[in-house]
């Protein structure tokens, strides 16, 4: 009996380990949907604002507060939108004091 169930286990583990391999455990995407951004880029200064930074600011927060509804783009459409808008600036390098242009999303 003991013979039959390690036999078993090891059958059993072999089978998990080959469907694993082959199917793989999580599920995947093979069709990546397409994504359609709702919200453009700022193109003028009507779709931005100018703001002086505070401590403890960053150009995210600054752009959650006036953003009506919250915010409705990525990231990464931020981090562009405000390089575009202050000269290839990056967020990180921003500085307490000083006035920097900020995108608003509606």
């Amino acid at each position: 009996m003991k013979r039959f169930f390690i036999t078993f286990v090891v059958l059993v583990t072999i089978y998990v380990i080959y469907i694993d391999l082959n199917e793989g455990t999580l599920s995947s995407r093979k069709e990546q949907e397409p994504t359609i951004e709702t919200q453009g880029t700022p193109q003028d200064s009507a779709s931005s604002f100018e703001q002086k930074v505070k401590s403890g600011d960053t150009v995210l927060s600054i752009v959650e507060q006036y953003s009506t509804g919250g915010l409705s783009v990525s990231l990464e459409t931020v981090v562009n939108d405000f390089q575009k808008l202050n000269n290839g600036l990056k967020p990180e390098d921003i500085q307490i004091g000083k006035t920097y242009l900020f995108p608003i999303y509606k």
